[in-house]
């Protein structure tokens, strides 16, 4: 145990390696011996816990392979079965095909330069070559790290130049959003570079642009990436596949945090392959047939890339994608025309299947399933999926990116107030623990406090932060998720709250500082504070309370006009409130908690919270 713990601290604290992509040593924790486990093959019916302490024991055994290996055993056994259909494009593709489609694009990123270790950028929406390069890059050892489609400027280069991108790989643009043209305000060198070879001073480390629609000077299209991957590549490839390893790198998702700048979580084909594998097993994709998934949630999330992606190659299973972007609509659609059998969304995404004003004139009567996850979900949003959609086996998952990211998760065969109440039960291999926030001391059973996390599932560490990671990882490999929670002793979990003050709207983190010091550069803003506050359908929305510098006069419309196009849409507040003070502790500090409570009243949505 001690050199476990040991091999963790080298791990952590060696930012020269998590910067080269390299895993020191394998992780293998050692379970606690203290406290009672539940065994989690089945929904939970004896109660088994006598502290808040709980520990999944399972009667499966982690997997040790790589995401490669395991795409290809799935093309192996589940040929001409659908792996992927995305409606909007009129794609559709076997797992025969995918499998090869996955094999020329690994050997093409070989080809034009990419080794394995380097970072390579997935920015844009939900298409089917996102999902490609999701394999591609597993294949080839690359890491990929996920942009959030919705990016400007400034956050581009900053999550590229964090984790050095060798390579970008993006669409010319989707919607409002010019992919390509802020690449070359970044980069204005890709003009006169040739492909391959881009020397940028911003980003110094990228080399190699890839447009998935378009031609465009120093960027190679995807389809000479794909033709360039010929027989010697495909042999580097192959050889490639022994040397791959389950605990090094594969992805790199960013997640907002207290500084406010967001931190890259990287996660390892172990992370990935045994959560994709456990929630899949929980929610009963290893026994159900023919099990064809509707999956709205965006891909450069946990949800959409684990629970879906990884999820379709460990079980086998059909991803159905509506459309590239979000609509109620064209869920209901894909649900019927493609016969889907389960469902994934945020809470938000459920409130507006269920509010759509022709609901009841779609047949979901295939879909006997679903998962709700990326943000709190109110009882009566559960009952309403069940009422109105027909979907009894809903479930909710709960986790953190940083944890790959299910930690607890519900059963189909779990009642109405399990299923509406809680997140459901601990999951397999995964240990939890719930704390008091200020000591660190375990609370009585029942009690709330902060969960911790600790287990296979467990991230690497922020890339090239190790003092981020030291923060919410200690020595003895307890991940601190901040939020509050409470187990029971079946080990069922509720949340409460959290600790810090993390707005998550429509399943979306966003941290307050990063709005609060975009907003502090505008030349009349003399202090603000942003809070979340209740929102029927997102769950929360973001409120900026601002104070005008002296002689100075300034509107929500001059507010939010500032906003557009620097900042992501989803970070632009809803709410713009003027005030001329904010309630502060006898210390000076801002109290949050209040000036939220406030803002409900002023806003009339006191009763809503």
């Amino acid at each position: 145990m001690i050199s476990h713990i040991a091999s963790r601290i080298f791990i952590l604290g060696n930012s020269a390696a998590l910067r080269a992509g390299k895993t020191p040593h394998a992780r293998a924790w050692g379970l606690a011996a203290t406290g009672r486990g539940v065994h989690v093959d089945a929904p939970p019916i004896v109660p088994a816990l006598t502290t808040s302490y709980a520990h999944g024991t399972s009667s499966y055994s982690l997997l040790n392979a790589t995401v490669g290996d395991t795409l290809a055993r799935a093309a192996d056994a589940w040929p001409d079965r659908e792996a992927a259909v995305f409606v909007r494009d009129g794609v559709r593709k076997t797992f025969s095909s995918f499998h090869q489609d996955v094999e020329r694009a690994a050997a093409g990123l070989l080809a034009v330069g990419l080794r394995p270790g380097e970072r390579l950028g997935m920015w844009g929406p939900n298409t089917y070559e996102w999902l490609l390069m999701q394999f591609a890059t597993a294949k080839a050892g690359i890491i990929m790290v996920s942009l959030n489609p919705a990016y400007q400027l400034e956050e581009a280069e900053f999550a590229l130049r964090k984790v050095g991108c060798k390579a970008v790989v993006c669409p010319e643009a989707f919607k409002t959003q010019k992919y390509c043209e802020m690449l070359q305000l970044i980069c204005p060198e890709m003009a006169t570079s040739p492909p391959g070879d881009i020397r940028s001073s911003r980003l110094p480390e990228l080399r190699c642009v890839i447009v998935l629609d378009g031609r465009h000077d120093g960027t190679f299209h995807l389809d000479e990436v794909m033709q360039a991957g010929d027989g010697r590549f495909q042999r580097q490839l192959h050889e490639l596949q022994n040397k791959l390893s389950c605990d090094d790198p594969i992805n790199i998702l960013f997640t907002s945090g207290t500084t406010g700048r967001p931190k890259g979580a990287t996660l390892t084909h172990c992370n990935v392959l045994n959560n994709a594998f456990f929630v899949g097993k929980r929610v009963g994709f290893h026994w159900r047939p023919a099990t064809r998934v509707c999956l709205p949630v965006p891909l450069y999330h946990c949800f959409g890339s684990v629970g879906g992606g990884v999820c379709m190659a460990v079980h086998g299973i059909s991803l159905v994608f509506p459309s590239p972007w979000y609509s109620g609509k064209d869920n209901l659609d894909a649900m019927q025309n493609e016969k889907c059998t389960f469902v994934y969304g945020t809470p938000t995404m459920y409130v507006d299947m269920t509010s759509q004003p022709d609901v009841d004139k779609y047949d979901l009567s295939s879909v006997v399933g679903g998962i709700i996850a990326g943000s709190p979900c109110p009882p009566e949003l559960v009952k309403s999926v069940i009422s109105t959609l027909g979907i009894k086996e809903i479930m909710i998952g709960y986790g953190t990116t940083e944890n790959s990211p299910v930690t607890f998760c519900g059963s189909p065969l779990d009642n109405m107030e399990r299923k509406s109440q809680t997140v459901g039960y601990i999951m397999d291999h995964t240990e939890a623990k719930i704390v008091h926030p200020s000591n660190g001391q375990q609370v009585p059973l029942g009690s709330s406090g902060e969960i911790l996390i600790r287990g296979y599932c467990v991230m690497l560490g922020y890339w090239n932060d190790p003092e981020k990671t030291r923060e919410c990882i200690g020595d003895d490999g307890w991940y601190k998720t901040g939020d509050i929670g409470s187990l029971d002793e079946f080990g069922y979990c509720r949340i409460e709250g959290r600790i810090k003050d993390l707005i998550i709207r429509g399943g979306e983190n966003i941290y307050p500082a990063e709005i609060e010091q975009f907003l502090h550069t505008h030349p009349k803003i003399k202090e603000v504070q942003v809070v979340g506050v209740t929102d029927d359908r997102m769950g929360e929305e973001i409120c900026a309370c601002i104070t005008v510098k002296d002689e100075e006069e300034l509107t929500e419309d001059d507010v939010k006009t500032f906003c557009r196009g620097k900042i992501s849409h989803f970070k632009i507040p809803r709410y713009v409130v003027f005030v001329s003070r904010f309630p502060l502790t006898v210390t000076g500090k801002v109290q949050k908690h209040e000036l939220r409570r406030e803002m409900e009243e002023q806003l009339g949505l006191a009763k809503a919270s």
